[in-house]
C-alpha cells in the first residue's frame, strides 16, 4: 500500500518526536533537574503513533505510566508537556501530575496512569458514554504485557465485549514488566489469545512497523464505530530503557537490549521504507528531524523559566464544581 506524502511526513514528525523527546527527558532526570521518576518510551513510538493515526481528535485513548509517547502522538503538545515533567504551572496538570498523570482532554488524550491496568476502565467508561450518546467516538487503551495479568483487563474486556462497546485494547508486549520477564507470568505465546474467552478478535501484529500497526488500528476503529464491539491488539515489541531512568538492569544483558534495538528500531526501519520505495527523501527526514529538536529545546528553555505552583493551590483542581 502506498501513502501520501504529507501523511508519511506526520508519522515520521510524531516518531521521531517522542523519540528526541524522551532522550531529552532521560537527559534532564539525570542531570537533576526534573522530580519523581520518569519511563521512557524510546523504541515503542510506531505503536502509539500507529494506532492514533488511525483516530480522530475526537477520539479517545487511556495510557500508562509510559505515556510520553502516548500524549505526543494523540496531539498533546510539547511544551505543557515538558512543563508538567518540570513540575512548572504551565504544565498540563499546573505542574501537580508529573511525567505519569498528563492529560489532554482536547485531542482525546484522557490521561497517563501511575496504577498499572487503571486506564481499561477509563476506556471502557468513555466507549460507554459514546455509545450513549451515538456520537460515534472510540477509546482506546494501552497497556503493557505486565498490566494484562491485572483484573481490571478482565473486567473490563468483558464489559466492552458484552454490550460491544467501541473499545479497543492496546497491548504493548515489549518483554518486561518492570523487571519480570513476559514468559514467567505468562502461559500462552500470544496475550492476543485471550480475546477467544469474549468471543471478539485478537490480532498479533509488529510493533515495530508503523505501517502493519496502523493497517490493524484501521480494521479496529471500523469494527467499533460499526457497531461490532471491541478489538484486542497486542503489538509485539521490546523495552530498549530500563523500566525507569537510572535502573540499573541487572536482570537483563546490554547485549540482548542492543541486539533487539538494532534489528527492531521503529524509526531507522520506516525511514530505511520510504527512502527506498522513494516516498520520502533523506533530506525530507532530516528537515523534520531538526525541526523537531528545535521544537523540543525550546520547550525545556521555557519550561526552565517557569513558575512553580503557588503552594495556595495546593488542594485546588481535586473536584470538579457543580459535581456530586
Amino acid at each position: 500500500m502506498e501513502y501520501e506524502r504529507d501523511f508519511l511526513r506526520h508519522l515520521y514528525r510524531r516518531m521521531v518526536t517522542i523519540r528526541l523527546f524522551e532522550e531529552k527527558v532521560g537527559e534532564l532526570f539525570l542531570g537533576g533537574e526534573i522530580p519523581g521518576f520518569v519511563h521512557l518510551y524510546v523504541g515503542e513510538e510506531a505503536i502509539a503513533v500507529g494506532v492514533c493515526a488511525a483516530l480522530t481528535d475526537k477520539d479517545y485513548i487511556t495510557s500508562t505510566h509510559r505515556g510520553h509517547g502516548h500524549c505526543i502522538a494523540k496531539g498533546a503538545q510539547i511544551g505543557p508537556m515538558m512543563a508538567e515533567i518540570f513540575g512548572k504551572k504551565p504544565g498540563y496538570c499546573k505542574g501537580k501530575g508529573g511525567s505519569m498523570h498528563i492529560a489532554d482532554f482536547s485531542v482525546g488524550m484522557l490521561g497517563a496512569n501511575g496504577v498499572v491496568g487503571g486506564g481499561y476502565n477509563l476506556a471502557v467508561g468513555a466507549a460507554l458514554a459514546a455509545q450513549m450518546r451515538k456520537s460515534g467516538e472510540v477509546a482506546v487503551c494501552f497497556f503493557g504485557d505486565g498490566a494484562s495479568n491485572r483484573g481490571t483487563f478482565h473486567e473490563g474486556v468483558n464489559m466492552a465485549a458484552a454490550w460491544k462497546l467501541p473499545a479497543i485494547f492496546v497491548n504493548e508486549n515489549n518483554q518486561w514488566a518492570s523487571t519480570t520477564p513476559y514468559r514467567t507470568t505468562n502461559n500462552i505465546e500470544d496475550i492476543a489469545d485471550r480475546a477467544k474467552g469474549y468471543g471478539i478478535p485478537g490480532v498479533v501484529v509488529d510493533g515495530n512497523d508503523v505501517f502493519a500497526v496502523i493497517e490493524v488500528a484501521k480494521a479496529a476503529v471500523a469494527r467499533a464505530r460499526e457497531g461490532l464491539g471491541p478489538t484486542l491488539i497486542e503489538a509485539k515489541t521490546y523495552r530498549i530503557k530500563g523500566h525507569f531512568v537510572g535502573d540499573p538492569e541487572k536482570y537483563r544483558t546490554k547485549e540482548e537490549v542492543q541486539k533487539h534495538f538494532t534489528a527492531n528500531d521503529p524509526i531507522k526501519n520506516f525511514a530505511q521504507k520510504v527512502i527506498g520505495a522513494g516516498w520520502l527523501k533523506q533530506a525530507d527526514l532530516d528537515a523534520i528531524h531538526a525541526e523537531a529538536a528545535r521544537e523540543i529545546e525550546q520547550a525545556v528553555a521555557a519550561a526552565r523559566q517557569a513558575p512553580y505552583p503557588d503552594d495556595s493551590e495546593l488542594y485546588a483542581d481535586l473536584y470538579v464544581e457543580g459535581v456530586s
